[in-house]
């Protein structure tokens, strides 16, 4: 009896906590849509400063979602191309091709988009635009490829932000045309506008806003290029973008059948307010709550149309932005403005003393200067030589805190700090500059507004939000560091397929129910 009795209890003590145990989540539901919601400009600090007046979609991803609140771009230039390459990619552009929003191609001897293509056609106006130059997968490629993929698209009122989440094998992008007031294409995704997009340009919704005010700008009272084009620096665009998103939904059926699909919604009109006005305003203020309720829209439609809990959604920016560095004076913070010519005028002037008469500047984009090689082999000149004089004097220039040049970034590892890094990561060796200059923290090119590109946190924090069924994503706050570029390998985990090529980022495997 005391045998049986001592048998019972070891058993029951191995099985009770086993009984009360939470059970393994292994649910094998496939997300039916991912979507991607970029905002961009959007600084993480938005969600901590304004999150108490939140009502729509962005209350409902801090609530219901697993935020990272100590995510950041691992590299720079912090740009819209570099930033919507990076986010489906996981790839940085060391590797994605990526290098800014424009650079010198040194192939073709001109200043190039990321997204240029000169052998395709503009669909509905403007011109010609895909993602060739990108050289990675997406995780929409990836899908693809798998057999689990169905239609991929993006939108944005910008070319870029449409075009490179979506990537290369996307069934479609569609960005605004300014000229005619259109969302426009081109024909590396097909032939011509599909119908419902030209029924939905057809109704000329930009016209609508003609004589419009917002937060004491009032728009031109007549519809055409310029109302289009003021457009932009107001929450309206924002609003014809999440129509326009809200059509494609519907008229593709996404989100429907037995495939996943994916959808990429780009909201610019943020960046354009933040330029002009700054991330400390009223204007500012306001276009974050209009963002909240935006994204409860579109998660609303989304969720509405593929069921809820069959929607995989990724909340995130392509790049933060500066204080104004006047309102930094104001406050006895450290900040000011440089001239950015002065600089170039001074590397001229030292290479042309230390090597006489010649072109030796190209041209600049982002953090870099490209340097003339054909000057440099016309006079005889090693490229390093050159790079070096041209370092040793910007490294006097007033604010100018770090210099690194071509030569040390292909030859020699870099084992600095995180801002070093950050650097070194968004170098390419074939677009990227011969020269890179950083300055001190909150110092502007330029005589007003602000701007961002750097590898300093208010550039490089941003949100970053995953929101989903529970069997694949675990809500809560998640404060330790992660990585923009961590969201494409984590998606492809959740979604079963390959990491895209480029990928340097990890599985945010915490946020994954086990």
């Amino acid at each position: 009896m005391k045998t049986t009795s001592l048998l019972t209890a070891l058993i029951l003590a191995v099985i009770t906590p086993l009984a009360l145990a939470k059970p393994p989540q292994t649910s094998n539901e496939r997300p039916a849509l991912v979507l991607t919601i970029i905002v961009d400009q959007m600084r993480y600090d938005y969600l901590t400063r304004y999150g108490s007046e939140f009502k729509g979609g962005l209350k409902r991803l801090l609530e219901q979602g697993a935020v990272f609140t100590n995510a950041n771009y691992e590299a720079a230039p912090t740009v819209t191309a570099v930033g919507h390459s990076t986010i489906l990619s996981g790839a940085t552009p060391s590797i994605s091709g990526i290098a800014g929003n424009t650079w010198y191609e040194r192939s073709e001897g001109k200043n190039v988009q990321s997204i240029t293509d000169d052998n395709v056609k503009a669909l509905g106006g403007g011109s010609g635009a895909s993602p060739k130059r990108l050289l990675v997968s997406t995780v929409g490629d990836e899908l693809k490829i798998s057999g689990k993929g169905g239609k991929i698209y993006g939108v944005s009122l910008k070319d870029r932000a449409a075009i490179l989440p979506a990537g290369r094998s996307a069934n479609g992008a569609f960005w605004f045309n300014a000229d005619n007031g259109n969302f426009v294409s081109s024909s590396w995704y097909f032939d011509a506008l599909p119908a419902w997009a030209e029924h939905f340009n057809a109704e000329h919704r930009a016209d609508k806003y003609a004589g419009a005010e917002w937060m004491g700008t009032r728009l031109p009272a007549s519809a055409g290029a310029k109302l289009n084009a003021e457009l932009e620096a107001t929450p309206f665009s924002d609003q014809l973008v999440l129509d326009f998103a809200l059509t494609l939904l519907k008229e593709e059926l996404l989100g429907v059948d037995a495939q996943t699909d994916l959808l990429s919604v780009s909201f610019s009109a943020m960046d354009y307010v933040g330029h002009g006005s700054g991330p400390d305003t009223p204007k500012m203020h306001d276009m974050v709550l209009t963002i909240d309720t935006k994204v409860g829209l579109l998660l609303d439609a989304a969720e509405k149309q593929a069921g809820r809990g069959k929607v995989l959604v990724v909340f995130t920016a392509d790049h933060g932005v500066a204080p104004v560095p006047e309102e930094n004076i104001s406050q006895h913070l450290p900040g000011g403005r440089f001239n950015a010519q002065t600089e170039r005028t001074a590397v001229e002037t030292a290479l042309t003393a230390a090597f006489g008469e010649g072109k030796y500047v190209l041209g600049s984009a982002d953090l870099g200067l490209y340097l003339n090689p054909e000057t440099a082999a016309g006079k005889h000149l090693r490229m390093s030589d050159v790079e070096q004089v041209a370092a040793e004097v910007l490294r006097k220039q007033p604010q100018v805190v770090r210099v690194y040049t071509r030569t040390e970034l292909t030859t020699t590892p870099i084992s600095g700090d995180r801002i070093d890094q950050r650097v070194r990561n968004g170098f390419n060796a074939e677009h990227s500059g011969d020269v890179l200059v950083l300055h001190e923290p909150n110092w502007l090119a330029g005589g007003t507004g602000t701007n961002h590109g750097t590898p300093y946190s208010y550039d490089t924090h941003v949100p970053m939000i995953f929101y989903g069924p529970h069997a694949l994503v675990e809500p809560g706050q998640y404060a330790a560091d992660a990585a923009v570029q961590d969201i494409a390998p984590t998606l492809a985990d959740l979604l079963n397929i390959a990491t895209p090529s480029g990928s340097t980022g990890r599985v945010l495997a915490e946020i994954i129910p086990h």
